[in-house]
C-alpha cells in the first residue's frame, strides 16, 4: 500500500471536466512528479488531494485511509500540505508570524517553536528577515518561506506547486538542493514542476498528465529518453 493514493479521482469547475480519471501513488520516501503544460490539470490534482477541490468520482487515500471528503483543515492534520504556486504569503504579517500561521494546526507551542527553528536552520536568510514583512521579500525569500510555512506542522506527505517559478538559475538549484534536503530528513514529496528536467533530476518516478489524464508514467530515465517526453517537455 502507497502512502498517497489517488484512485480514478474526476474534478469539476462547473462544468469543465478537469481531472478525467486520474490515478498516481506515491510510496513512502519518494520524490514523485507530475509533469504536464499549463492547464493539463497539475495544480486541480494537488488541490484535489488537499481538499479545495473536491473530487465528485474517485478516492484520495493517505495510508489507507479515505480523505476524498476531508475538508482542507483536517487534511492539514491528517499529514498533507500544500505549498502553492505563487507562494501567496500573508503580504502584511512578518516572516516569523507566516511560520506561525503555518503552525496553526499544531497543539503546542513547543511544536510551533522547534518548527520555525527548522526553517530557519533550512534557511538562514529567513532568520535574518524574522521581523521583516513578507511582502517586502524577495521572490526567492518568498519561496523559502512557502516550504518553510509547509514544513511546520511536519507533513508526512509535501505538495509542491511550481517551486521554482520566476525564479533566477541559482536559486532554482538552491530550492531543488532544499527539496533534496527535505526527503532525506523523511518527508514524502509529490511535485509539480514546470522545469520538467530539473524536477526528473529529483524524483524516483514520473507521471505525465495531459488534458486531466495521465498518459504514462515511468522512471525519471526513461522518461528522459522517450521522444514524445522530450519533444513536449525536455526541448529535445
Amino acid at each position: 500500500m502507497a502512502l498517497l493514493e489517488v484512485d480514478n479521482v474526476h474534478a469539476y469547475y462547473g462544468r469543465i471536466h478537469a481531472l478525467r480519471g486520474v490515478s498516481l501513488s506515491v510510496e513512502e520516501g519518494e520524490i514523485v512528479t507530475l509533469i504536464g503544460a499549463n492547464g493539463a490539470g497539475k495544480t486541480t490534482t494537488l488541490n484535489a488531494i488537499s481538499g479545495l477541490v473536491r473530487a465528485r468520482e474517485g478516492q484520495i487515500r493517505l495510508a489507507g485511509e479515505d480523505l476524498s471528503t476531508t475538508p482542507p483543515h483536517l487534511v492539514v492534520s491528517k499529514g498533507i500540505v500544500q505549498v502553492p504556486e505563487g507562494r501567496r504569503m500573508f503580504a502584511r504579517l512578518t516572516v516569523e508570524e507566516n511560520l506561525k500561521m503555518g503552525g496553526y494546526s499544531l497543539a503546542n507551542t513547543g511544536d510551533v517553536t522547534a518548527g520555525i527553528e527548522r526553517a530557519f536552520t533550512m534557511f538562514p536568510r529567513l532568520k535574518e528577515r524574522r521581523h521583516q514583512v513578507a511582502g517586502t521579500l524577495s521572490g526567492g525569500e518568498q519561496q523559502m518561506l512557502a516550504i518553510g510555512r509547509g514544513l511546520m506542522p511536519n507533513p508526512k506527505v509535501l505538495l509542491l506547486d511550481e517551486p521554482s517559478m520566476s525564479l533566477a538559475p541559482t536559486l532554482v538549484e538552491l530550492i531543488f538542493e532544499t527539496i533534496v534536503a527535505i526527503n532525506k530528513a523523511g518527508t514524502t514529496i509529490l511535485l509539480v514542476e514546470q522545469n520538467a528536467l530539473m524536477a526528473l533530476g529529483v524524483a524516483s518516478r514520473g507521471y505525465i498528465l495531459q488534458t486531466g489524464q495521465i498518459v504514462l508514467t515511468d522512471t525519471p530515465d526513461k522518461l528522459r529518453d522517450n521522444v514524445e517526453v522530450k519533444r513536449a517537455y525536455l526541448g529535445g
